[in-house]
């Protein structure tokens, strides 16, 4: 059971660390390290229970003294944990409506793409997604949908941002990952490895996705996904095995980039995904 430590000053030192913004968090310099060092928090019960049931260890974490949830007691003997009502943590936190738990834990390592390479079957590729909740649904969506792994550039969001984990439900800390420093050279390296690797982009002459699953699909799939100003670098589209779009009505150029993950991850789902459950999502 846990102990829980009431604060009642937002000011207090021992509730600097969940003030820190997703920089000083992960640290630029560690979050590119695969290693696993850097923090990143955890907010809301279920993203907690998702965090502690990935492994990840918790440094500490901040609850509703009023209602502290019961996955606090779940964080182990050696964690510290701080209560305060509502109007201490929103201001410790600087969130408008704080969760009835926010927790930091340690950033797990990283896999890698050479590693999901060997592994999976379908992969989400994100380029210069930089945008953590467009990042946290395309998770979201493609955990939904079968896939098994994500993989993106040094531009995009952290998949560990508060707002992602926060928006995938907690998926995002369960579902692989990994970065690419140079996204050209991985699509080449997956493309050599036998994956089919489709870029998805707005051009009218790229293939209509319909088409695509009218036939039969390929086992081993990279779907690309691009920046919402720009789309998917000239490069990746150029190194990918086919260009596919989705019929659009007139006068609508795109959709948003995590509405698109959704119709292209089912589309190109896996012949079978996983029997229903009622966990929530």
């Amino acid at each position: 059971m846990a102990v829980f430590i009431a604060i009642d000053d937002p000011l207090d030192e021992r509730l600097a660390v969940f003030r820190f913004n997703e920089r000083a968090l992960s640290n630029r310099v560690q979050r590119r390290d695969d290693q696993g060092d850097g923090l990143f928090a955890a907010e809301g019960d279920l993203v907690v229970e998702r965090a502690l049931g990935a492994g990840c260890v918790a440094v500490t974490a901040l609850v509703d003294a009023a209602n502290p949830p019961e996955v606090a007691n779940r964080l182990g003997d050696d964690v510290v944990v701080y209560a305060a009502g509502e109007r201490v943590r929103a201001a410790a936190t600087r969130l408008g409506a704080p969760s009835p738990i926010i927790a930091i834990f340690r950033r797990p390592p990283r896999t890698t793409v050479e590693a999901l390479a060997t592994s999976t079957q379908r992969l989400v590729l994100a380029e210069a997604v930089d945008n953590p909740v467009n990042l946290g649904s395309i998770i979201r969506n493609a955990a939904g949908l079968g896939w098994h792994g994500l993989i993106t550039d040094a531009t995009s969001a952290d998949p560990l941002a508060r707002r992602s984990l926060r928006v995938s439900m907690g998926h995002a800390v369960v579902f692989p990952h990994a970065r690419s420093t140079d996204v050209a050279a991985s699509v080449r390296s997956l493309v050599a490895a036998g994956f089919v690797v489709a870029a998805l982009t707005p051009a009218a002459d790229a293939v209509d996705l319909a088409d695509v699953v009218a036939g039969d699909l390929p086992e081993r799939i990279v779907l690309c996904l691009g920046s919402e100003r720009s789309g998917l670098s000239p490069e990746v589209q150029h190194a990918a095995s086919l260009r596919l779009r989705i019929p659009m009505a007139a006068g609508i150029d795109s959709l948003n980039v995590a509405a698109a993950s959704a119709i292209a991850c089912w589309a190109l789902r896996p012949a079978t995904l996983a029997t229903p459950t009622t966990e929530r999502l």
